[in-house]
């Protein structure tokens, strides 16, 4: 299984879009269109700190990674935050998401910086067998104020 791993590109964007439906799906999530665009614009803004890893598996788009840096009070450099991280449900089990994880790592220790870290939902036990191969939850609770 030839796989790949890049950086997003403009012409991504419908098969990327594809995949943020299912996401957003899985989730039971429903946001409006324009902040999915206002996403796909900063994932593709050179200036901005939002990007995106894409998996491919035999040219087609399987999964994403989509991440940004931040600035740390806790170390003197950034960490990078793993916002998102999806695989197409026919590509499961092949090792996609771990891929997109350790090309992070790769891409976070270049740039220097302290952590990578992420978020899921508790009960998500099948990427949380995954996500306990790199290091345990930490048993902090998240906690969300919407404005």
């Amino acid at each position: 299984m030839p796989m790949e791993i890049r950086d997003a590109q403009s012409g991504d964007q419908a098969g990327w879009l594809r995949l943020w439906h299912d996401y957003l799906t899985f989730y039971k999530v429903d946001l409006p269109g324009e902040v999915t665009r206002h996403t796909w614009a900063r994932i593709l803004d050179p200036s901005s700190r939002v990007a995106m890893r894409l998996a491919f598996v035999d040219g087609e788009m399987a999964g994403f990674a989509i991440h940004h840096f931040h600035d740390s009070t806790w170390s003197m450099t950034p960490d990078c935050y793993l916002e998102d991280l999806y695989v197409d449900e026919r590509f499961r089990g092949r090792g996609i998401g771990r891929a997109l994880i350790d090309d992070l790592i790769v891409l976070a220790k270049g740039q220097g910086w302290s952590r990578l870290y992420w978020h899921t939902d508790h009960d998500n036990a099948t990427a949380r067998r995954l996500y306990d191969t790199y290091a345990k939850e930490d048993g902090h609770v998240r906690y969300r104020v919407r404005l």
